[in-house]
């Protein structure tokens, strides 16, 4: 017993000094209480109703957990499709995030019985995937499309949120004997493979701050690089109709990108690797890169929902401009995938735009795939419609429903960053946090009616009479004039610098502090 405490406990500790190599640091959600009129409802909407109806078509109404069953006993059908694992370990990465803030033991019980049969359906060898277990083991890792490695960045994800919310390691396990193998299978043996579906570089990166084990971050690096040498989907699926190269991003090699292409989702699950490795190994070829591109997606590729991908045929981008109302395609999932991206953006720039963009996809592209009984979603996102289209409580890919799940709980983790010795405020909610700031711990209290109001409070309470740092505080692009208070006293000749406004001073404890 004492063993296993000390393996989390070492855990915790890698992973805070991992994150104490980047600049700028996001306040985890699990250090953030939501007390907001419009987040608060919503969150409490995933914990009432989202999760019990993902749970139930995961559980009951579809074969997801049966295959795992299945996979175990090595007997017995596969059902549904290729990918739907998936599916599996996104909703545990939501249950993950709901039981951090919402403690629930039914809850946690039936997610430790669902980790049971995962486990057991695991190879010796480290591999998982139901599809290929029940279908023919020899086939595995032969068609870069099928979403094996797409399956293992979601266990890993759901895997590292369910270790932080119950200190729990089963899953957590898991995923590392996946990884390893997948490490062994390709890059240590140096066979080439291309992610038909970007995702594994973004959960690699995850796992490398929960292990310390820097063979996840060249792993996920070297994913990424494998990208535009013509050994991917470029040459499994390509025809005169259809550019498979460019539909997966796989084209050009990713220091050579400008403009954005291909399959929506799939995109921004490899930016937000790109800019994940970026941000702990300081590579300017991929920020520069990153910066073309998001470019081109914000100035002429997005919609005023912050939504992206106007194509039904591909799920994504055809040319700049193309973005019409009724037949936008704007996946829910796409939007989610902004959110993602755009925080990594922020966090290794420093740059208040993309919290813009990502404020603008969160609050349109991403709420509006749920209705607010959190029950019912949308897959496709048009912007126009002659009232057939409403949204559904499952899909037969249940990407979105799922990654819902997962967004709403977490969104605690987008409101705050920290440096050295300044807290951003990035997004204006009403909320409670505590965070290090030089040698103090400092309490924030964000009181607000935005996005209804433009009016902030923020109450500072340092742990000592007196505390020196900074508050850097975003000011929206939409926002063309705003005042600065302190205990009721206007702060004069104050100018955002990258979106941020910076209120420097000695700081005492209840100071109210106004935007």
């Amino acid at each position: 017993m004492k063993s296993y405490f000390c393996l989390v406990f070492i855990a915790a500790l890698q992973f805070n000094n991992t994150w104490a190599q980047r600049q700028i640091i996001p306040v985890n959600f699990s250090k953030v209480t939501v007390k907001d009129y419009f987040w608060k409802p919503r969150i409490e909407k995933v914990h009432s109703a989202t999760l019990p109806v993902c749970m139930t078509y995961t559980e009951d109404s579809t074969a997801r957990i049966r295959n795992f069953e299945n996979a175990a006993q090595r007997s017995g059908k596969h059902k549904g499709i290729y990918f739907d694992d998936s599916d599996v370990y996104k909703v545990i990465e939501g249950i993950a995030y709901t039981l951090k803030t919402t403690p629930d033991k039914v809850l946690e019980a039936k997610t430790d019985e669902w980790i049971d049969k995962i486990a057991a359906a695991q190879l010796p060898d480290g591999y998982l995937n139901t599809y290929y277990t029940l279908k023919g083991l020899e086939n595995r890792w032969t068609d870069m499309e099928k979403h094996e490695d797409y399956c293992l960045g979601h266990l890993i994800e759901g895997a590292v949120a369910y270790f932080d919310a119950t200190g729990k390691r089963k899953l957590l396990d898991v995923s590392i004997r996946f990884a390893n193998h997948f490490d062994s299978t390709f890059r240590l043996q140096n066979r080439p493979w291309v992610t038909g579906h970007q995702e594994l570089e973004l959960a690699l990166v995850k796992l490398y701050h929960t292990t310390n084990q820097d063979r996840y971050l060249k792993l996920a690096d070297w994913l990424i690089e494998q990208r535009g040498k013509g050994q991917g989907r470029g040459q499994i699926w390509t025809d005169k109709h259809f550019d498979g190269a460019r539909y997966c991003q796989d084209d050009v090699p990713v220091r050579e990108m400008t403009d954005i292409k291909g399959h929506a989702v799939r995109a921004m699950y490899l930016y937000t690797g790109m800019a994940d490795v970026a941000a702990e190994t300081n590579d300017r070829g991929y920020t520069q890169a990153l910066e073309k591109v998001w470019a081109d997606v914000v100035e002429r590729n997005m919609y005023i929902t912050g939504g992206i991908g106007s194509s039904t045929k591909n799920e994504g981008f055809t040319v700049d401009y193309d973005l019409p109302n009724e037949s936008a395609y704007c996946e829910t999932c796409a939007s989610v995938g902004m959110v993602f991206w755009n925080q990594r953006m922020n966090l290794y720039s420093g740059e208040a735009k993309y919290v813009d963009v990502l404020e603008r996809s969160l609050y349109n592209g991403a709420l509006a795939g749920v209705q607010l009984t959190g029950n019912l979603f949308f897959y496709v996102n048009p912007l126009a419609s002659f009232g057939l289209h409403h949204r559904k409580p499952w899909y037969g890919t249940a990407c979105c429903p799922s990654n819902v799940s997962r967004l709403m709980p977490s969104v605690g983790g987008y409101i705050y960053n920290t440096s050295k010795d300044a807290l951003w405020v990035n997004l204006y909610v009403g909320s409670e946090t505590e965070v290090v700031l030089g040698e103090h711990k400092v309490k924030f209290a964000q009181k607000t009616n935005y996005p209804w109001s433009g009016e902030v409070e923020l109450k500072v309470i340092p742990d000592s009479s007196r505390a020196d740092f900074m508050v850097k505080l975003r000011v929206p692009a939409w926002c063309d004039q705003f005042t600065v208070e302190i205990n009721g006293k206007v702060v004069e000749n104050l100018r955002p610098d990258n979106g941020y406004l910076t209120v420097a001073r000695t700081w005492a404890k209840n100071d109210i502090l106004k935007l």
